[in-house]
């Protein structure tokens, strides 16, 4: 069966039609651009965003705001898919970049990213709050003037020692059988999102707060 990551790999080399239309909301999935990275814990927003794009057949290839991006529609929505080919560290650039071309508040910009607090496969949504730590949150909060961006958090598991570095962890890749545990965490970040578009953040708290509160490979809860 193909894993999660081949899957990714054919959707980089998929072409389609993009829809056209106004932005009404800006969905982003955080990660740094190049073969170096790809299939990282950090690139884990990309992933998500990738795995959506490939459900509603939306190629994000067209390079604009410094990212990477494709329009879809979600729930009677136009929405921007983007991709910020910054770094992480420069998100915000990309992000406050097309917020304020579209003129669009922080509440409609949803961000998808990897977070070491929650095991491989959870997830978690908030409506706002600090960068918890994670420097594209930081730039996106910084360029964007606001901590009120909607948020859906994506387990990458936690450091495996306390010696470990974090940077060599978050740039690490995931194991096979962490991949299993991702595949549908990926699914169901982006689902989350066209939740919080179509039915609003409440709901889709509601609904996808609770996964993920199993175990990691081979560890405790």
């Amino acid at each position: 069966m193909t894993d999660i990551f081949e899957k990714l790999r054919q959707l980089r080399e998929k072409e389609g039609a993009v829809p056209a239309g106004p932005p009404s909301w800006i969905l982003v999935g955080l990660g740094n651009p190049g073969l170096k990275y790809e299939d990282t814990r950090h690139n884990t927003g990309f992933m998500a965003l990738d795995t959506l794009a490939e459900r509603l057949n939306v190629p994000v290839k067209k390079l604009q705001f410094k990212a990477l991006t494709g329009t879809a529609q979600i729930a009677g929505e136009t929405v921007l898919l983007m991709k910020p080919q910054t770094f992480m560290n420069l998100s915000g650039e990309a992000v406050g970049e097309a917020m304020r071309f579209y003129k669009l508040p922080p509440e409609r910009v949803i961000v998808m990213f990897d977070d070491i607090s929650l095991p491989v496969g959870g997830l978690r949504i908030r409506k706002k709050g600090s960068d918890g730590g994670h420097n594209g949150m930081k730039s996106i909060i910084l360029h964007g003037n606001s901590d009120a961006f909607p948020r859906v958090k994506i387990g990458v598991g936690a450091k495996p020692h306390p010696d470990y570095e974090l940077a060599d962890w978050v740039l690490s890749r995931f194991t096979k059988e962490e991949g299993a545990l991702l595949e549908p965490a990926l699914e169901d970040a982006g689902r989350a999102a066209e939740q919080i578009i179509g039915g609003g953040i409440e709901k889709a708290m509601n609904q996808y707060n609770q996964r993920g509160a199993g175990k990691q490979p081979g560890g405790n809860p």
